[in-house]
């Protein structure tokens, strides 16, 4: 679960409006739901968590049907910093070098208002390592510092490094905005790994997707239409 991530908000203050209108959330009925800032639902495979981790947490209600049809209603009104990482996490747990591929595909609906992006966060299993990828990103910016930029499988990214006073942060900005597609993630290990060295034959523990949400007021729907991970 996300807890220590430091965004930088690049966004104005905004109006701290009273949250009047907590029963939004999906058009559609939901299979299960909760509001509950810490709810988790899981099928064995994969956890889907609500994760409202924020010092300055509003509201925010997950509806789950499978992990590749969810998504949360959040209205978070704080623009200092993250205040919820609605995602769905899957196990790997096995070594960088042990692996042929790991790959993921996604398609979300985003909201066009807010601060926040959608992101995956992938751990090495000590948690020592934080590998970032972000998709579609919205009026805020990654921790660290640019350290160049990398080009695999027809996407371009900048490549941020920094510390966040618990492991290190590795964030891959893709230059387009993207809500569908396919992301190499062994690919970016890898270059990690072998081109830069910035970590060994890690163990690669959980790859988690979802949206960091700085500010989101008025609330708005965040949608998973499909997802997976796919290893071996």
């Amino acid at each position: 679960m996300k807890r220590d991530t430091i965004l930088r908000s690049t966004v104005g203050a905004l109006a701290a409006g009273a949250i009047a209108l907590l029963a939004a959330g999906p058009a559609q009925a939901a299979a299960w739901s909760s509001s509950d800032r810490w709810a988790s639902w899981s099928n064995g495979t994969y956890t889907i968590y609500n994760d409202g981790w924020g010092s300055h947490y509003g509201y925010q209600s997950l509806w789950v049907n499978s992990p590749s049809n969810w998504g949360v209603w959040s209205q978070q009104t704080y623009t200092g910093g993250i205040e919820s990482y609605p995602n769905v996490t899957r196990g790997v747990n096995r070594n960088i070098n042990s692996l042929s591929y790991v790959s993921s595909s996604f398609n979300v609906s985003d909201p066009s208002a807010g601060a926040y992006e959608t992101a995956y966060d992938i751990w090495t299993q000590d948690n020592a390592n934080e590998i970032m990828i972000w998709t579609d990103v919205h009026n805020v910016g990654p921790l660290g510092s640019n350290v160049g930029s990398l080009s695999l499988d027809g996407r371009n990214y900048t490549v941020y490094k920094g510390w966040n006073g618990a492991n290190n942060v590795f964030s891959f900005v893709d230059s387009s905005r993207v809500t569908s597609g396919t992301y190499n993630i062994l690919g970016i290990l890898k270059w990690i790994q072998n081109t830069k060295g910035w970590m060994s034959n890690e163990t690669l523990g959980n790859v988690q997707f979802g949206w960091e949400i700085t500010t989101e007021n008025p609330g708005q729907n965040f949608v998973v239409n499909s997802y997976s991970v796919s290893f071996g």
